[in-house]
């Protein structure tokens, strides 16, 4: 099947070079123009992914579905798309990223479109699931999109931009759904209209989106830069076979699992705090449903200018090593959950602040995670690396959502806090073993 598809997908083949006067001006326009196709691309998903969170209330109050049964549709999503993100992850790793990444949003636009007319639970699961399965095309090929048009000293700050699409996209996605329910005063319009906009983004991909350089007759990155990444490689511009890229460059690499596991505990810290910020604050510190929900949003706020410093502290201040900035910002987040924890009730103003403080510093882990597993394999395999440690960040997240909820409900908020501490630490004793992994001050040789 993965034979078939990436058949389907093939990559662009390259064509005669430009001109070298044409090779400057060519390469600028080109950069910008993929950046920013990737960037709307990527937000595009989250409006068919983030918008159920609208029409949660409308689905049990309409139709009848319990909590439980809302949770069940989250929980099929975030399964399906954890996997997809890894095995999708290998296809993008041999596809064209122009047909790859628009299919995905496509397909993904098409089951919400049919989603709100969907007669039982068990259809609604199945259609969620796979909107989680196509969601997975996400992210795959706009990390072949970033190797191979941005170079290893710019990937971290380029790849903490491309992130914001995050952000907008959540943002999007919830302004998109609010302003069609009240227009059309039917919940199904939460569905239907976000499909139809992230339909429409899937053919401006189409349209804009290109493979590698070569394929519009410009010269590798690494060429054109003179920059070459820390790990030498033969070839770096042989498409690999799949068993390739998974024996010989993902599974049997140790600072690729150690990452992926340190995503589980970072993503526990993320969702743990985030996801139970509304609950915790309103039924210990006694704050209205509005107010709790207005700290969540400055956690979310905070996380964009921690991402863009964290990308450029990564690039510039330590040569590429991706780890030390995520140690240093996951030990103060350890301070920024103790304030938060253990601050008096009534006082707002340090809640703001500590949540200000954790958003801002847990995004950089969160992106860079991402970025290192990029720095660690070809360019040809960075789809599938990025998938593996997705996949277990997403883990992660069930374990924040499920394990926090278990643990509070039969021992206390105390015993939660407890559990996202720990899982902070784990992560920062992981992330340490890799202080020194693709140190650009060694690779100036390659």
């Amino acid at each position: 099947m993965l034979t078939s598809l990436t058949q389907i997908f093939k990559p662009a083949p390259p064509i005669e070079r430009l001109p070298e006067g044409q090779i400057d001006s060519a390469y600028k326009r080109y950069r910008a123009q993929m950046l920013t196709t990737i960037f709307v691309g990527y937000a595009g998903y989250y409006l068919v992914r983030s918008n159920i969170n609208i029409a949660k209330p409308y689905l049990i109050s309409e139709l009848g579905l319990t909590k439980g049964d809302v949770g069940l549709l989250a929980s099929a999503l975030t399964i399906a798309y954890g996997l997809s993100k890894f095995l999708m992850g290998n296809v993008s790793d041999r596809s064209n990223p122009r047909y790859f990444l628009a299919t995905g949003l496509i397909l993904a636009g098409l089951v919400n479109l049919f989603f709100g007319y969907l007669p039982s639970l068990f259809l609604m699961v199945v259609f969620w699931s796979l909107n989680g399965w196509f969601q997975g095309m996400g992210w795959p090929p706009c990390g072949r999109t970033m190797v191979h048009w941005f170079s290893d000293r710019e990937r971290g700050t380029k790849m903490a931009i491309w992130n914001l699409a995050h952000n907008v996209g959540g943002m999007l996605a919830f302004n998109i759904a609010s302003y069609s329910l009240l227009c059309f005063s039917s919940w199904k319009s939460a569905f239907f209209v976000p499909a139809i906009f992230a339909i429409a983004t899937g053919f401006l991909v189409l349209i804009f989106l290109r493979d590698t350089p070569q394929s519009v007759g410009l010269p590798p990155i690494e060429e054109f830069k003179d920059d070459y990444p820390a790990t030498a490689v033969d070839d770096r511009e042989r498409e690999l076979s799949s068993k390739e890229i998974f024996f010989s460059y993902v599974l049997n690499n140790k600072f690729l699992w150690i990452f992926a596991f340190a995503n589980v505990m970072v993503y526990i810290v993320r969702y743990g705090v985030v996801n139970w910020a509304p609950t915790y604050l309103t039924e210990v510190k006694g704050y209205s449903i509005t107010d709790s929900a207005w700290q969540s949003t400055l956690y979310e706020f905070a996380g964009i200018p921690g991402m863009l410093f964290s990308g450029w502290a990564s690039d510039k201040i330590f040569h590429g090593r991706r780890s030390p900035i995520m140690v240093i910002s996951m030990a103060l987040v350890v301070a920024a959950v103790f304030l938060y924890w253990f601050n008096p009730k009534g006082n707002y103003l340090v809640d703001s602040v500590a949540l200000i403080a954790i958003g801002f510093l847990i995004y950089g882990p969160v992106m860079l995670i991402g970025v290192a597993a990029l720095d660690l394999v070809p360019k040809k395999a960075v789809g599938t690396a990025a998938g593996l440690t997705g996949l277990f960040g997403y883990l992660g997240a069930t374990l924040a959502e499920l394990g926090i909820g278990l643990i509070v409900h039969h021992y206390g908020w105390d015993m939660g806090f407890t559990f996202i501490v720990v899982a902070a630490a784990l992560a920062i004793l992981l992330l340490s073993l890799t202080w020194n992994v693709h140190d650009r001050r060694r690779a100036d040789h390659v």
